[in-house]
């Protein structure tokens, strides 16, 4: 038997009125899903906690079966740990995201999705001037990056970029413990950086620039116990996001990197499909996650949401499922971590549904709902705890 998680990341949406009050799940052409849902269990789900930011790493660290109330610590030393930055007991990793600002308002939360080869520039030279004893600047992937700081806060309240387009930078700048030393070291990296040549060419050319770091969700590593001592099976994950390569890391599954995988609209459907096959070979589970639904929707684009569902349908659900009917029997389990609406661009707290199927026999109190919204709002499996969902996925 062998195990699927699959995870479209801020798939779940609100009614829309240019879909005559549909959502782009319900919308979306997905054949394979929809026979998944014939045979299988659509439910319920609130991920994580309604007390707690939906973000992506508290979210999918409860899909993968850790509490958040217990484990989680920050974005900042998951994604620190997807990169292998050593961190000792005392350092705090704080996600260091790349935006574009006018000085005054948060205008661009990714820079324009800037270009790895293009970022690391920007990042080195910020290290370079910015950077001290205590402060290191680590580059990572398009606009995310890493701050290290050593002995540094962890009781400052600061703002993710994604969820605070067209504010006031006023209004979002870091409070707490250690709030005037971010602050200036925000202001430092926008004079350093405005007039670099690279933006000046970005601007000349109409296009966002990245001209400002932004510190945000700090935090000590979590110490998680590993998949295979609480599950007793060998696993793999496949994402092109540091937030789930970390906890993949963290965890103890095997990383997995698929040419191509962009963690945008264009990264390779057919790739993680293939190399998802290929993994439980291997391992007895995978762990596939797309990050297209939530950029599209943090882009606040209905036809670009929809597209990216559509193609996590055919080229990732429709290439493994065709895959595993030639070779062993399977279940599997799919579920975004969160809503992540194209009318307010940013995570949303509530529940989302979920799909669980076994390629051996119906699901007992299954086939009656479709995997969309409408299938949550009417499902009789409600599970408030979003970490024990995946304990469904483990059952016979």
């Amino acid at each position: 038997m062998k195990y699927i998680l699959l995870v479209p990341d801020g798939a779940a949406d609100e009614p829309l009125s240019d879909l005559d009050g549909k959502t782009p799940l319900e919308v979306a052409r997905t054949p394979f899903l929809d026979s998944l849902a014939q045979n299988g269990l659509v439910g319920s789900v609130q991920v994580t906690p309604l007390d707690m930011y939906p973000g992506s790493d508290a979210a999918n660290m409860a899909l993968l079966g850790y509490d958040p109330t217990r484990f989680y610590t920050g974005r900042g030393p998951i994604e620190a740990a997807a990169m292998q930055i050593p961190l000792d007991d005392k350092d705090v990793a704080f996600r260091c995201s790349l935006i574009s600002t006018d000085g005054v308002t948060l205008l661009d939360y990714s820079a324009g999705h800037i270009a790895t080869e293009d970022a690391r520039p920007l990042i080195e030279l910020a290290n370079k001037k910015l950077g001290t004893a205590y402060l290191q600047l680590f580059p990572g992937v398009s606009y995310r990056h890493i701050l290290r700081w050593k002995d540094g806060p962890t009781e400052v309240k600061t703002a993710p970029p994604h969820e605070s387009m067209g504010k006031p930078l006023a209004e979002i700048l870091p409070v707490g413990d250690s709030d005037t030393k971010l602050r200036r070291f925000i202001e430092d990296s926008m004079n350093l950086l405005d007039d670099h040549p690279y933006n000046q060419a970005r601007r000349d050319a109409g296009q966002p620039v990245a001209n400002t770091l932004w510190p945000w969700s700090p935090g000590r590593t979590p110490q998680l116990t590993s998949f295979f001592k609480m599950r007793g099976m060998s696993g793999a994950v496949i994402s092109a996001v540091d937030v789930v390569r970390g906890l993949g890391r963290l965890t103890g599954l095997e990383l997995i990197n698929v040419p191509g995988a962009t963690g945008y609209f264009d990264t390779n459907y057919r790739g993680k499909a293939q190399y998802a096959l290929d993994a439980l070979a291997r391992h007895d589970f995978v762990w596939v996650h797309v990050e297209a639904p939530d950029e599209a929707g943090h882009a606040g684009s209905i036809d670009e949401k929809i597209r990216a569902i559509e193609n996590f349908d055919k080229h990732v659900v429709g290439g493994i499922v065709e895959g595993m009917k030639k070779r062993d029997d399977f279940r599997l389990l799919c579920a975004p971590d969160h809503k992540t609406p194209v009318a307010t661009r940013g995570h949303v707290v509530g529940p989302v549904p979920f799909l669980l199927y076994d390629s051996r026999q119906m699901i007992k109190g299954g086939g009656h709902l479709p995997y969309d919204e409408r299938g949550e709002a009417e499902a009789k499996i409600r599970l408030p705890e979003g970490y024990r969902l995946i304990d469904d996925l483990f059952k016979d």
